[in-house]
Protein backbone atom coordinates (compact mmCIF):
# COMPACT_ATOMS: atom_id res chain seq x y z
CA UNK A 1 0.00 0.00 0.00
CA UNK A 2 2.86 2.34 0.79
CA UNK A 3 4.37 1.76 -2.68
CA UNK A 4 1.05 2.51 -4.40
CA UNK A 5 0.64 5.78 -2.47
CA UNK A 6 4.17 6.88 -3.46
CA UNK A 7 3.49 6.17 -7.15
CA UNK A 8 0.21 8.10 -6.98
CA UNK A 9 1.93 11.12 -5.42
CA UNK A 10 4.61 11.06 -8.12
CA UNK A 11 1.98 11.06 -10.88
CA UNK A 12 0.18 13.98 -9.23
CA UNK A 13 3.39 16.03 -9.05
CA UNK A 14 4.18 15.39 -12.71
CA UNK A 15 0.91 16.84 -14.11
CA UNK A 16 -0.14 20.00 -12.20
CA UNK A 17 -3.88 20.60 -11.99
CA UNK A 18 -4.97 24.02 -13.24
CA UNK A 19 -8.37 25.16 -11.98
CA UNK A 20 -8.01 28.98 -11.96
CA UNK A 21 -8.13 31.11 -15.16
CA UNK A 22 -4.77 31.40 -16.94
CA UNK A 23 -3.41 34.64 -18.47
CA UNK A 24 -1.25 32.98 -21.12
CA UNK A 25 -2.85 29.76 -22.35
CA UNK A 26 0.00 29.16 -24.85
CA UNK A 27 2.43 28.58 -21.97
CA UNK A 28 0.48 25.55 -20.72
CA UNK A 29 1.90 22.15 -21.60
CA UNK A 30 -0.68 19.59 -22.68
CA UNK A 31 0.11 16.14 -21.23
CA UNK A 32 0.96 13.55 -23.87
CA UNK A 33 -1.66 10.87 -24.53
CA UNK A 34 0.16 7.54 -24.49
CA UNK A 35 -0.79 4.02 -25.39
CA UNK A 36 -2.66 2.41 -22.53
CA UNK A 37 -4.27 5.62 -21.20
CA UNK A 38 -7.60 4.58 -22.74
CA UNK A 39 -8.62 1.52 -20.77
CA UNK A 40 -11.60 0.47 -22.90
CA UNK A 41 -11.82 0.06 -26.67
CA UNK A 42 -14.02 2.18 -28.98
CA UNK A 43 -17.66 1.10 -29.00
CA UNK A 44 -18.48 1.97 -32.64
CA UNK A 45 -16.15 2.50 -35.64
CA UNK A 46 -15.85 6.04 -37.04
CA UNK A 47 -14.99 6.67 -40.68
CA UNK A 48 -14.37 9.70 -42.90
CA UNK A 49 -14.24 9.93 -46.70
CA UNK A 50 -12.51 12.64 -48.73
CA UNK A 51 -12.58 13.09 -52.52
CA UNK A 52 -9.43 13.88 -54.49
CA UNK A 53 -8.92 15.28 -58.04
CA UNK A 54 -7.82 13.05 -60.93
CA UNK A 55 -4.36 14.66 -61.25
CA UNK A 56 -3.48 13.52 -57.67
CA UNK A 57 -4.12 9.84 -58.43
CA UNK A 58 -0.57 8.92 -59.47
CA UNK A 59 1.03 10.64 -56.48
CA UNK A 60 -1.42 9.04 -54.02
CA UNK A 61 -0.81 5.57 -55.47
CA UNK A 62 2.93 5.96 -54.87
CA UNK A 63 2.63 7.44 -51.38
CA UNK A 64 -0.31 5.36 -50.10
CA UNK A 65 1.87 2.60 -48.53
CA UNK A 66 3.55 5.34 -46.46
CA UNK A 67 0.13 6.64 -45.38
CA UNK A 68 -0.97 3.18 -44.28
CA UNK A 69 2.29 2.67 -42.39
CA UNK A 70 1.93 6.00 -40.53
CA UNK A 71 -1.68 5.23 -39.52
CA UNK A 72 -0.93 1.61 -38.63
CA UNK A 73 0.83 2.75 -35.42
CA UNK A 74 -2.55 4.08 -34.22
CA UNK A 75 -4.49 1.06 -35.65
CA UNK A 76 -6.36 3.21 -38.20
CA UNK A 77 -7.32 1.56 -41.48
CA UNK A 78 -6.80 3.67 -44.62
CA UNK A 79 -8.20 2.79 -48.08
CA UNK A 80 -7.75 4.41 -51.50
CA UNK A 81 -10.53 4.01 -54.10
CA UNK A 82 -9.31 5.19 -57.53
CA UNK A 83 -12.60 4.31 -59.24
CA UNK A 84 -14.70 6.65 -57.08
CA UNK A 85 -11.76 9.01 -56.53
CA UNK A 86 -11.91 9.04 -52.75
CA UNK A 87 -9.80 8.30 -49.67
CA UNK A 88 -11.24 6.92 -46.43
CA UNK A 89 -10.02 6.31 -42.88
CA UNK A 90 -11.79 4.17 -40.26
CA UNK A 91 -11.11 3.26 -36.65
CA UNK A 92 -10.70 -0.35 -35.47
CA UNK A 93 -11.17 -2.16 -32.16
CA UNK A 94 -7.47 -1.74 -31.42
CA UNK A 95 -7.42 2.07 -31.85
CA UNK A 96 -6.01 3.45 -28.58
CA UNK A 97 -6.36 7.22 -29.26
CA UNK A 98 -9.96 8.47 -29.70
CA UNK A 99 -8.96 11.81 -31.31
CA UNK A 100 -6.53 10.35 -33.87
CA UNK A 101 -9.35 9.76 -36.36
CA UNK A 102 -9.82 13.55 -36.63
CA UNK A 103 -6.09 13.95 -37.25
CA UNK A 104 -6.23 11.21 -39.90
CA UNK A 105 -9.12 13.03 -41.60
CA UNK A 106 -7.06 16.26 -41.70
CA UNK A 107 -4.15 14.32 -43.21
CA UNK A 108 -6.15 12.91 -46.12
CA UNK A 109 -7.75 16.33 -46.68
CA UNK A 110 -4.30 17.85 -47.07
CA UNK A 111 -3.20 15.05 -49.40
CA UNK A 112 -6.21 15.80 -51.60
CA UNK A 113 -5.18 19.49 -51.76
CA UNK A 114 -1.68 18.87 -53.22
CA UNK A 115 0.17 18.94 -49.87
CA UNK A 116 3.11 16.48 -49.96
CA UNK A 117 3.04 13.45 -47.65
CA UNK A 118 6.10 14.62 -45.69
CA UNK A 119 4.19 17.71 -44.51
CA UNK A 120 0.72 16.12 -44.20
CA UNK A 121 1.97 13.34 -41.85
CA UNK A 122 3.05 15.99 -39.30
CA UNK A 123 -0.64 16.54 -38.45
CA UNK A 124 -0.62 13.28 -36.45
CA UNK A 125 1.56 14.98 -33.82
CA UNK A 126 -0.16 16.44 -30.73
CA UNK A 127 1.11 20.02 -30.98
CA UNK A 128 0.59 20.35 -34.74
CA UNK A 129 -2.66 20.77 -36.66
CA UNK A 130 -3.87 21.90 -40.08
CA UNK A 131 -6.01 24.74 -41.38
CA UNK A 132 -7.53 25.15 -44.86
CA UNK A 133 -8.52 28.77 -45.58
CA UNK A 134 -10.94 29.60 -48.40
CA UNK A 135 -9.82 32.78 -50.19
CA UNK A 136 -12.40 32.99 -52.99
CA UNK A 137 -15.09 34.36 -50.64
CA UNK A 138 -13.46 37.79 -50.12
CA UNK A 139 -13.95 39.22 -53.63
CA UNK A 140 -16.08 38.35 -56.65
CA UNK A 141 -13.84 40.12 -59.17
CA UNK A 142 -11.56 37.51 -60.75
CA UNK A 143 -8.77 39.98 -61.62
CA UNK A 144 -8.63 41.33 -58.05
CA UNK A 145 -8.61 37.79 -56.68
CA UNK A 146 -5.63 36.76 -58.88
CA UNK A 147 -3.66 39.92 -58.01
CA UNK A 148 -4.20 39.56 -54.26
CA UNK A 149 -3.34 35.86 -54.34
CA UNK A 150 -0.12 36.67 -56.24
CA UNK A 151 0.64 39.36 -53.63
CA UNK A 152 0.40 36.68 -50.92
CA UNK A 153 2.95 34.50 -52.75
CA UNK A 154 5.27 37.39 -53.67
CA UNK A 155 8.01 37.59 -56.33
CA UNK A 156 9.85 34.27 -56.38
CA UNK A 157 7.68 33.10 -53.44
CA UNK A 158 9.75 35.30 -51.08
CA UNK A 159 6.66 36.57 -49.18
CA UNK A 160 5.43 33.01 -48.66
CA UNK A 161 8.85 31.92 -47.36
CA UNK A 162 8.99 34.82 -44.88
CA UNK A 163 5.50 33.93 -43.60
CA UNK A 164 6.62 30.31 -43.14
CA UNK A 165 9.70 31.39 -41.16
CA UNK A 166 7.77 33.75 -38.87
CA UNK A 167 4.79 31.45 -38.19
CA UNK A 168 6.71 28.11 -38.19
CA UNK A 169 4.05 26.71 -40.54
CA UNK A 170 4.12 25.02 -43.93
CA UNK A 171 1.97 27.12 -46.32
CA UNK A 172 0.63 26.04 -49.72
CA UNK A 173 -1.43 28.35 -51.94
CA UNK A 174 -3.41 26.15 -54.31
CA UNK A 175 -6.39 27.29 -56.38
CA UNK A 176 -8.97 29.00 -54.19
CA UNK A 177 -7.57 27.73 -50.86
CA UNK A 178 -4.52 28.19 -48.64
CA UNK A 179 -3.43 25.11 -46.68
CA UNK A 180 -1.30 25.49 -43.55
CA UNK A 181 0.37 22.88 -41.33
CA UNK A 182 1.95 23.89 -38.03
CA UNK A 183 1.38 24.82 -34.37
CA UNK A 184 -1.89 26.33 -33.21
CA UNK A 185 -0.50 29.82 -32.57
CA UNK A 186 1.27 29.92 -35.94
CA UNK A 187 -1.91 28.94 -37.78
CA UNK A 188 -3.80 31.70 -35.97
CA UNK A 189 -1.26 34.26 -37.24
CA UNK A 190 -1.33 32.71 -40.73
CA UNK A 191 -5.11 33.01 -40.99
CA UNK A 192 -4.95 36.69 -40.00
CA UNK A 193 -2.29 37.42 -42.65
CA UNK A 194 -4.23 35.59 -45.40
CA UNK A 195 -7.56 37.28 -44.57
CA UNK A 196 -5.97 40.75 -44.41
CA UNK A 197 -4.20 40.18 -47.74
CA UNK A 198 -7.44 39.15 -49.45
CA UNK A 199 -9.07 42.26 -47.91
CA UNK A 200 -6.52 44.41 -49.81
CA UNK A 201 -4.01 44.91 -46.97
CA UNK A 202 -0.45 44.18 -48.04
CA UNK A 203 1.15 41.25 -46.15
CA UNK A 204 4.28 43.31 -45.45
CA UNK A 205 2.44 45.11 -42.61
CA UNK A 206 1.68 41.84 -40.80
CA UNK A 207 5.18 40.49 -41.52
CA UNK A 208 6.74 43.62 -39.98
CA UNK A 209 4.43 43.31 -36.96
CA UNK A 210 5.46 39.68 -36.40
CA UNK A 211 9.15 40.57 -36.67
CA UNK A 212 8.75 43.40 -34.14
CA UNK A 213 6.80 41.12 -31.76
CA UNK A 214 9.54 38.49 -31.95
CA UNK A 215 12.19 41.06 -31.00
CA UNK A 216 10.07 42.57 -28.20
CA UNK A 217 9.41 39.13 -26.71
CA UNK A 218 13.17 38.70 -26.23
CA UNK A 219 13.40 41.90 -24.13
CA UNK A 220 12.53 41.11 -20.47
CA UNK A 221 11.58 44.75 -19.73
CA UNK A 222 9.05 45.00 -22.59
CA UNK A 223 7.82 41.43 -22.38
CA UNK A 224 4.68 42.17 -20.32
CA UNK A 225 3.91 45.68 -21.67
CA UNK A 226 1.54 46.89 -24.36
CA UNK A 227 3.18 46.71 -27.82
CA UNK A 228 0.67 48.74 -29.85
CA UNK A 229 2.90 51.82 -30.05
CA UNK A 230 5.72 49.74 -31.62
CA UNK A 231 3.56 48.01 -34.25
CA UNK A 232 2.96 49.54 -37.74
CA UNK A 233 -0.50 50.92 -38.43
CA UNK A 234 -2.17 50.51 -41.81
CA UNK A 235 -3.92 53.51 -43.39
CA UNK A 236 -6.05 52.79 -46.44
CA UNK A 237 -5.33 55.16 -49.34
CA UNK A 238 -7.64 53.67 -51.94
CA UNK A 239 -8.88 56.25 -54.44
CA UNK A 240 -11.75 55.27 -56.72
CA UNK A 241 -10.82 55.30 -60.41
CA UNK A 242 -14.30 56.50 -61.42
CA UNK A 243 -14.30 59.97 -62.97
CA UNK A 244 -15.65 62.52 -60.54
CA UNK A 245 -18.01 65.27 -61.81
CA UNK A 246 -16.67 68.81 -62.03
CA UNK A 247 -19.48 70.36 -60.02
CA UNK A 248 -20.58 68.01 -57.30
CA UNK A 249 -24.08 68.35 -55.92
CA UNK A 250 -23.96 68.48 -52.15
CA UNK A 251 -26.80 66.52 -50.67
CA UNK A 252 -28.76 68.42 -48.09
CA UNK A 253 -29.54 66.75 -44.78
CA UNK A 254 -32.83 64.89 -44.81
CA UNK A 255 -35.73 66.55 -43.00
CA UNK A 256 -39.25 65.13 -42.75
CA UNK A 257 -40.76 68.63 -43.11
CA UNK A 258 -41.55 70.06 -46.60
CA UNK A 259 -39.54 73.06 -47.87
CA UNK A 260 -40.84 76.58 -47.18
CA UNK A 261 -43.26 78.01 -49.76
CA UNK A 262 -41.60 80.58 -52.07
CA UNK A 263 -42.67 84.20 -51.72
CA UNK A 264 -45.16 85.51 -54.25
CA UNK A 265 -44.93 88.85 -56.09
CA UNK A 266 -47.42 90.47 -53.72
CA UNK A 267 -45.46 89.25 -50.67
CA UNK A 268 -42.29 90.86 -52.06
CA UNK A 269 -44.17 94.14 -52.72
CA UNK A 270 -45.56 94.11 -49.20
CA UNK A 271 -42.09 93.52 -47.77
CA UNK A 272 -40.54 96.40 -49.75
CA UNK A 273 -43.58 98.71 -49.27
CA UNK A 274 -44.25 99.04 -53.01
CA UNK A 275 -47.72 97.58 -52.63
CA UNK A 276 -48.96 100.71 -50.83
CA UNK A 277 -47.71 103.21 -53.50
CA UNK A 278 -49.90 105.04 -56.04
CA UNK A 279 -49.58 104.53 -59.79
CA UNK A 280 -47.81 107.91 -60.15
CA UNK A 281 -45.35 106.98 -57.42
CA UNK A 282 -44.76 103.61 -59.06
CA UNK A 283 -44.04 105.29 -62.41
CA UNK A 284 -41.67 107.77 -60.77
CA UNK A 285 -39.83 104.90 -59.06
CA UNK A 286 -39.49 102.99 -62.36
CA UNK A 287 -38.21 106.05 -64.24
CA UNK A 288 -35.69 106.69 -61.48
CA UNK A 289 -34.42 103.08 -61.65
CA UNK A 290 -34.09 103.34 -65.44
CA UNK A 291 -32.21 106.64 -65.22
CA UNK A 292 -29.85 105.18 -62.61
CA UNK A 293 -29.11 102.22 -64.88
CA UNK A 294 -28.42 104.57 -67.80
CA UNK A 295 -26.03 106.64 -65.72
CA UNK A 296 -24.08 103.57 -64.60
CA UNK A 297 -23.83 102.29 -68.18
CA UNK A 298 -22.68 105.70 -69.38
CA UNK A 299 -19.96 105.84 -66.73
CA UNK A 300 -18.68 102.41 -67.75
CA UNK A 301 -18.59 103.46 -71.43
CA UNK A 302 -16.71 106.63 -70.58
CA UNK A 303 -14.13 104.68 -68.56
CA UNK A 304 -13.63 102.23 -71.44
CA UNK A 305 -13.01 105.12 -73.87
CA UNK A 306 -10.57 106.86 -71.52
CA UNK A 307 -8.49 103.70 -71.16
CA UNK A 308 -7.14 104.18 -74.71
CA UNK A 309 -5.66 107.60 -73.72
CA UNK A 310 -4.00 106.44 -70.52
CA UNK A 311 -0.20 106.29 -71.07
CA UNK A 312 1.48 102.99 -70.25
CA UNK A 313 3.67 102.81 -67.20
CA UNK A 314 7.37 103.09 -67.93
CA UNK A 315 9.44 100.18 -66.80
CA UNK A 316 12.50 101.21 -64.83
CA UNK A 317 15.69 99.72 -66.16
CA UNK A 318 17.37 97.55 -63.61
CA UNK A 319 20.74 97.72 -65.30
CA UNK A 320 23.30 99.47 -63.21
CA UNK A 321 25.24 102.16 -64.91
CA UNK A 322 28.90 101.36 -64.89
CA UNK A 323 30.93 104.31 -63.83
CA UNK A 324 34.20 104.62 -65.73
CA UNK A 325 36.96 106.03 -63.69
CA UNK A 326 39.82 107.70 -65.56
CA UNK A 327 42.92 107.73 -63.46
CA UNK A 328 45.34 110.00 -65.43
CA UNK A 329 48.78 111.02 -64.18
CA UNK A 330 49.50 114.48 -65.70
CA UNK A 331 53.18 114.61 -64.77
CA UNK A 332 54.00 111.36 -66.58
CA UNK A 333 52.31 112.69 -69.74
CA UNK A 334 54.38 115.91 -69.53
CA UNK A 335 57.61 113.92 -69.25
CA UNK A 336 56.68 111.82 -72.25
CA UNK A 337 55.90 114.93 -74.32
CA UNK A 338 59.24 116.54 -73.40
CA UNK A 339 61.17 113.39 -74.37
CA UNK A 340 59.41 113.31 -77.69
CA UNK A 341 60.25 116.96 -78.41
CA UNK A 342 63.92 116.39 -77.56
CA UNK A 343 64.15 113.48 -79.95
CA UNK A 344 62.64 115.56 -82.73
CA UNK A 345 65.12 118.40 -82.09
CA UNK A 346 68.04 115.99 -82.19
CA UNK A 347 66.93 114.46 -85.44
CA UNK A 348 66.67 117.86 -87.24
CA UNK A 349 69.71 118.54 -89.62
CA UNK A 350 72.03 121.25 -88.51
CA UNK A 351 72.01 124.26 -90.85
Amino acid sequence: MAKETKEETKEETKVPKVTDPVDNAWSLKIPEFKKGDMKESLFDPTDFEVLFPAYREEYLKKSWPLVQKALADYHIKATLDTVKGQMSVITTRKTWDPSIILKAREMIRLLGRSVPFEQAVRVLQDEITADIIKINIFTRNKEKFIKRRARLIGPGACTLKSIELLTNCYVLVHGSTVAGVGPYKGLQQLRRIVEDTMNNIHPIYNIKALMIKRELAKDPLLKNENWEKFLPKFKSKNVSKRKQPKNKKIKKPYTPFPPAQPESKIDKQLESGEYFLNQEQKKAKKTKEISDRHEEAQKKRQERREQAFVPPEETKSTEKKTETKMDIDVEEIKKKVKKGLKKKNNLKPST
